[in-house]
């Protein structure tokens, strides 16, 4: 922790230093446009006087000479000014770079970029700004890339089963079906009914956890008791597969928000056995590590390099065809209520079996 601070006030320290250095530069450049006019003003006047245009001054020429003494103060500012703008154009030349910039990040095109050059952008404040605003720039491209795909899959899964229970009920209205195709039609309807109704709720609990920022209604509770509910909450879907369940796990407590974490086991409990093959296994595991409990969820599978990047994006699915059933948001909730309880979770893929890891702290620091 000291290592920390010490880094901290370092880095600090530094910044304190090229801010200082980069003002002693603009001071030093008003300085010297300053000493010039003076200079300039002073050898004009030497000038007039050398060559007998200013004369030892009387209640007489005194008009004279004050005119004299105008016109080199004017010659004075001109030349001031006309330094001003040659040497003020060089550090203002990054300021309308940065301008140029940012008004094509406004009007949306995120491909924009700050270059600065050589000598100012050497300076280290420059490439700060450089840098930063060449990271703000991938960030809201990547935000923009992020929200269209969320539109587009957003679209595709609402749509997909309000197609489905249209054309079925379409199908209903015909004299010439059967009891059994009626059923049948009945339970599709019923199915993908089901289905908008669980994608609502997701979305629902997604924007509720996607604005909370502070952790409430922290209880003490038995997590294993709470991952084995959740596994039988989810009976019909892992018997219909016919998975081989391996839960052996000892009792943990844990402090936490009972509600949020419980959608954590049924999402992940849920994706495991979704892309588990028919007479696959279902295997979940805790561990306590010093002050942490670690759970892991495995199911046999594979998974892609860039499906792992994506993983814990809305509305993101594996199966990119949309044949398996889900919407692609449960793994969102999961990154984000394990952020809440400033926990940790991650996926990875060996020998054929996909694992995912869970850790969260036993106790909240409120």
């Amino acid at each position: 922790m000291s290592g920390n601070k010490k880094l901290l006030s370092e880095d600090v320290r530094n910044k304190a230093k090229q801010n200082f250095y980069l003002t002693l530069s603009f001071t030093l450049i008003t300085f010297f446009i300053l000493l010039v006019s003076m200079v300039t003003a002073v050898v004009i006047v030497k000038v007039l006087y050398y060559f007998g245009v200013i004369i030892r001054i009387t209640p007489e020429n005194i008009a004279d000479v004050n005119g004299l003494i105008s016109l080199a103060l004017l010659i004075s500012l001109i030349v001031g000014t006309g330094l001003s703008v040659l040497v003020c154009k060089f550090p203002l030349r990054p300021i309308g770079r940065m301008i140029t910039q940012m008004n094509r990040l406004a009007s949306g095109d995120y491909k924009a970029s700050l270059h600065f050059g050589n000598p100012i952008g050497a300076h280290p404040t420059f490439m700060e700004v450089e840098n930063s605003f060449n990271k703000l720039a991938k960030e809201l491209e990547s935000t923009e890339m992020l929200r269209s795909d969320f539109i587009n899959n957003f679209s595709h899964e609402f749509k997909t089963p309000i197609v489905s229970i249209a054309g079925f009920a379409k199908l209903l209205k015909r004299d010439n079906l059967t009891e059994e195709q009626k059923a049948e039609y009945i339970d599709v309807i019923e199915e993908e009914s089901m289905r908008l109704a669980n994608m609502a709720t997701n979305v629902l609990n997604l924007t509720k956890v996607e604005n909370q920022t502070i952790l409430t209604d922290v209880t003490s509770f038995n997590v294993s008791e709470q991952i084995r509910s959740a596994v039988l909450l989810l009976e019909s879907s892992w018997v219909k597969k016919k998975l081989d369940l391996k839960l052996d796990f000892a009792e943990y407590e844990i402090e936490a928000n009972e509600e949020l974490l419980k959608q954590v086991w049924i999402n992940l409990i849920d994706n495991a056995v979704k892309y588990s093959p028919d007479y696959g296994f279902l295997e979940v595991g805790i561990e306590e590590k010093n002050d942490r409990i670690d759970v892991t969820v495995k199911n046999p599978g594979d998974i892609s390099l860039e499906a792992k990047l994506k993983i814990w994006n809305k509305f993101y699915q594996a199966d990119e065809s949309h044949s398996s059933i889900g919407n692609g948001i449960g793994l969102a909730i999961v990154r984000r209520v394990v952020q809440l309880h400033s926990g940790s979770v991650d996926v990875e893929c060996k020998d054929g079996v996909v694992t995912f890891f869970v850790s969260l702290p036993k106790k909240q620091l409120l």
